[in-house]
């Protein structure tokens, strides 16, 4: 077989683990359970696909997009400049810091083969430490440093304070190569696209209606992948072939809305508050990052549609196997019933490291070797599922033949789509986030946004009780 055909495996997600068969009629649910809501999964289906058709929900349509314009301003990227550095926050940067983590291989920017294909070393700042950015300003050449600038209104506080850092150090560097900033930002509004018209930034748009959680597959990932060789078609097509199996009314038959029906059943019905991702594999750290702001952030409201109060959502916590099996596994296996956990398990890995055989006289250790680390990590993932049902505790897995763009595509399509739908099962809007607005509206205070006195007075004016600090 091709390589294509290695490529192209789909991912399955497995919840024989969360039924009743095999957790317990306590703990697990039955077909039954699953198929009465079966009328409420078909007018969620045809709501979500009347939505998709009248252009209210254009993530769905986001793997159909022409990848022209960013694969060509990559391309000059990658001819003219040694490193790139991206400045987002939220869903600005941890979609593309996903893909950076699953798709190269640890230690990206130090490799040989890296340099060899005259990729540049890739950098995020999805922060505002100040150490952070001083040290990254002390290591980069800036003059051999593209920088894109991630945000939809060019209002994000941090994103712009850490731009204009950065600007100021090019302009003491030396001449602003217009060539080399590259804003990514709304397509006809917003403070960031007026100021790179002002200046001759370069431009990528972000398509209207899509929220920063739910823009990986846009510019705002496709671009910093397309700029270290990743090929950005795959990882499309890969989100192209789960909308096919996304589309697919039958729950049985699509795994994005099995996955948001049974979350929110053990949520709802049993008081399972508590979403754990659980990643075999450390490529995938930062796509369980990506993941907890995407479910907490559509899912955590105080109001549902109606306008009464619900205080709705579960808690993502992110867990990396098998670090994690020594850290957290023991609440997780005798902690309360509140929890439901998905394992992310890999296939083939990039690599095959057998383990020698030593030490034949101590058992505890020679038992190992023979066997491949691969054959370690695996079997660490499975009698971790197998343990944890034994004891009742709900756990499904997500399996993924390799990592590829591909695959990965798959991935973040499902999980969006998934969280579309639970956002309709729950009943409360999956794509705002009113709850962030108050913080900004007193950060903007107490820096002195004209417009925002009232929230500066309001900061001065909290009282603090000297007794409670000790």
């Amino acid at each position: 077989m091709g390589k294509n055909s290695v490529e192209h495996k789909d991912i399955h997600f497995d919840f024989n683990f969360m039924m009743k068969e095999h957790i317990g009629e306590d703990s697990g649910f039955s077909p039954e359970d699953i198929n009465f809501y079966a009328s409420d999964v078909g007018a969620i289906h045809e709501g979500l696909q009347k939505r998709r058709e009248e252009g209210e929900l254009p993530f769905f349509d986001l793997p159909y997009k022409d990848t022209g314009p960013v694969k060509k301003l990559a391309s000059a990227v990658r001819e003219n400049f040694e490193h790139f550095l991206l400045i987002g926050i939220g869903g600005s940067a941890l979609g593309p810091i996903a893909i950076q983590q699953a798709l190269h291989p640890p230690f990206y920017n130090f490799l040989e083969e890296r340099k060899e294909k005259g990729l540049p070393a890739m950098y995020f700042l999805d922060n505002i430490d100040p150490d952070e950015i001083f040290y990254v300003l002390k290591l980069l050449d800036l003059s051999k440093t593209a920088i894109a600038v991630i945000t939809k209104s060019g209002s994000t506080a941090e994103t712009m304070a850490t731009f204009l850092i950065l600007k100021e150090a090019l302009r003491k560097a030396g001449r602003i190569d217009p060539s080399q900033i590259i804003a990514i930002t709304d397509p006809a509004t917003g403070i960031l696209r007026k100021i790179a018209l002002q200046e001759g930034y370069n431009i990528l748009e972000i398509p209207p209606g899509v929220g920063g959680r739910f823009s990986v597959l846009t510019p705002v990932g496709l671009f910093s992948a397309a700029v270290s060789g990743i090929d950005i078609d795959e990882i499309l097509a890969g989100a192209a072939s789960m909308d096919k199996r996304c589309t697919n009314p039958d729950i049985w038959q699509n795994p994005a809305y099995m996955k948001a029906l049974l979350e929110y059943m053990f949520h709802i019905r049993q008081g399972r508050n508590i979403a754990i991702m659980m990643a075999y594999s450390e490529a995938l750290g930062s796509l369980v990052e990506w993941f907890a702001q995407l479910w907490a952030e559509s899912l955590g409201k105080k109001y549902g549609l109606d306008g009464n109060v619900v205080y709705n959502g579960q808690t993502p916590v992110k867990a990396i196997g098998a670090t994690d099996q020594h850290s957290q596994l023991q609440l997780y296996m005798e902690g309360p019933h509140d929890k439901t956990i998905t394992f992310l398990r890999v296939e083939n890995f990039r690599t095959v490291i057998s383990i020698p055989k030593d030490y034949e006289d101590l058992e505890g250790v020679y038992y190992l070797g023979g066997h491949t680390l691969n054959e370690l990590i695996h079997a660490e993932q499975r009698a971790t599922e197998i343990a944890l049902a034994k004891a009742g505790r709900p756990n499904c897995r997500i399996d993924i033949p390799e990592i590829t763009p591909y695959t990965l595509g798959q991935l973040f399509y499902m999980f969006e789509v998934q969280t579309a739908f639970a956002g309709s099962l729950y009943k409360v809007n999956a794509f705002d986030q009113p709850g962030v607005e108050e913080s900004k509206k007193l950060t903007f205070g107490m820096m002195g946004r004209k417009g925002f006195e009232d929230k500066k007075r309001e900061v001065e004016g909290v009282h603090i009780n000297k007794e409670y600090i000790i």
